[in-house]
């Protein structure tokens, strides 16, 4: 691939919950704006996270080629989303540090984290690395660690 080639790819960035990919915003207008028909993505992304609860929060990176063609990758939900439901809050703590509004157990943390692991940018990580970086997101939320 030329560097020209290259260039003209577009990445975008989009959070949709799974199996509920739809034209409407945020996917219709960003991938409208850049000339890809929403609904051929819509029915790919919902065929592919169908295995995933509906709802759940899917980061997809989105590669637009110059001829108007795409692929899209998915990644595991967010740290935060998995922490909230495995502690049973709907959000997180407006004072962090100084207000908990849940508990996990470390053993919530292991799963997150093998989960987690699955993800390209992270399989070089090691489990107990990715661990204390989701014990660090879960204190930012609210969440305690609990033993």
């Amino acid at each position: 691939m030329s560097k020209k080639q290259q260039a003209a790819e577009v990445l975008v960035r989009l959070l949709v919950g799974a199996g509920k990919a739809s034209p409407q915003p945020p996917v219709g207008p960003a991938l409208g704006a850049r000339g890809v028909k929403s609904m051929d993505f819509c029915k790919q992304f919902n065929d592919k996270t169908k295995h995933i609860a509906i709802d759940t929060p899917v980061p997809t990176v989105i590669t637009i080629k110059p001829d108007r063609t795409f692929t899209f990758a998915t990644k595991t939900p967010p740290t935060t989303y998995l922490l909230k439901r495995a502690a049973g809050v709907t959000k997180g703590a407006s004072k962090p540090g100084s207000e908990t509004v849940g508990n996990v157990s470390l053993k919530h943390v292991y799963e997150i984290a093998k989960l987690k692991q699955q993800d390209t940018n992270l399989k070089h990580l090691s489990l107990e690395s990715i661990c204390s970086s989701i014990i660090g997101v879960a204190r930012s939320v609210g969440i305690q660690v609990v033993h």
